[in-house]
């Protein structure tokens, strides 16, 4: 009986002991994340100016418009024409 109670009591202490150090770990963590935020911002990233130029022809444009016609029934609608990077 005895060594079930000292099994019961290390595991008690070891797993409070495990508990804390990982609520250190999360506290410490996210007083790092907020200090380097501090310091080093992010710096966001420069929008690239895109001219409007037409980029595809009358009759490519056609048949797009007549694809999403057939395709959505009459219910879609073509509004602008993008080329993908």
């Amino acid at each position: 009986m005895e060594n079930i109670e000292t099994g019961l009591m290390l595991m008690l202490v070891g797993m409070t002991t495990v508990f804390v150090i990982l609520l250190i770990v999360i506290e410490l963590s996210q007083l790092l994340i907020k200090l380097v935020n501090k310091i080093a911002p992010e710096e966001e990233p420069k929008k690239k100016v895109v001219k409007a130029t037409p980029s595809t022809d009358a009759g490519a444009m056609d048949a797009i418009k007549a694809a999403v016609d057939i395709l959505t029934a009459g219910q879609g609608k073509v509004i602008k024409v993008e080329k993908l990077r």
